[in-house]
C-alpha cells in the first residue's frame, strides 16, 4: 500500500512539473518570459499582502466595534465581526498562495539562467551574466524571507482571533464582552505588528519589481 502511494505522489509530482513547463514554454512562444512571468507574480503577491492589511485592519475595527458595543443586537455586531475574520483569514490564504508562485517561477527562471550562462563562450559576457544572477538571487532571497517573516505573523493573529470569536460565540453577552477586553490589547499590538511587518515586506517587493525592470 505504501508503494502505490508513494507512486502516486511521484506521479502527481512529475505532472505538476510537466503542467509548469508546459505553462512556461507556451508563455514564452507569445513573448512573455519567465522573468516577466516572475515580475507579474511578485506584484501580485504585493498587492494581496496589501488587501491582507486591509482585510486585518477591518476585522480589527468591527471586533473592536463589537467590544464597545452598547444597545441594540449583540449577534449583528458578532456576525459583523465573524465575517471580517473570515474574510482576513482568506486573505492569509490568498497571500501564501501567492509567495508559493513566486517561488515556483524563480526556481525555474535561476535554474535556466544558470544553464544558458554555461553556454556563453566569451568568459568576460559568461562572468557579467553569473555576477547579474548572484546580485538578483541574493535580491530575491531578502524579498522573499521579507514575505514569509510577514506570512509567519499571520497565523498566530488568526488564531488569537479565532479564539476571541468562539468564546464570545458560546458566551454573548455583556459580562462575558467586558471579560476579553484585556486580550484585545494583544490583539491590537499583533495585528500593528503584523501590518508594519507587511510594509517591510512591500518595500522589499517595489524594490525587487524596480531591479527586474531596469
Amino acid at each position: 500500500m505504501k508503494k502505490i502511494v508513494t507512486a502516486l505522489c511521484i506521479s502527481c509530482m512529475l505532472m505538476l512539473t510537466g503542467c509548469q513547463s508546459a505553462y512556461y514554454g507556451a508563455m514564452e512562444k507569445v513573448g512573455i518570459h519567465k522573468r516577466d512571468i516572475m515580475v507579474d507574480r511578485v506584484k501580485a503577491a504585493k498587492e494581496s499582502q496589501q488587501d491582507a492589511q486591509k482585510q486585518f485592519s477591518s476585522a480589527l475595527e468591527e471586533m473592536q466595534a463589537l467590544l464597545n458595543h452598547d444597545g441594540g443586537e449583540l449577534e449583528a455586531a458578532y456576525d459583523k465581526a465573524k465575517d471580517e475574520y473570515d474574510a482576513a483569514s482568506t486573505a492569509a490564504s490568498d497571500v501564501s498562495g501567492r509567495i508559493d508562485k513566486v517561488e515556483s517561477v524563480a526556481e525555474a527562471l535561476f535554474d535556466e539562467w544558470q544553464d544558458e550562462i554555461g553556454e556563453i563562450s566569451k568568459a568576460t559576457l559568461r562572468q557579467k551574466s553569473q555576477n547579474k544572477l548572484n546580485q538578483t538571487q541574493r535580491a530575491y532571497q531578502q524579498m522573499v524571507k521579507s514575505m514569509r517573516r510577514a506570512e509567519s505573523k499571520m497565523a498566530p493573529v488568526l488564531t488569537a482571533m479565532k479564539d476571541n470569536m468562539l468564546y464570545l460565540k458560546h458566551n454573548l453577552n455583556a459580562q462575558t464582552i467586558a471579560s476579553i477586553k484585556g486580550e484585545f490589547s494583544s490583539l491590537q499590538a499583533d495585528i500593528s505588528s503584523l501590518i508594519n511587518e507587511m510594509n517591510r515586506s512591500i518595500a522589499e517587493s517595489n524594490k525587487f519589481i524596480s531591479s527586474m525592470e531596469q
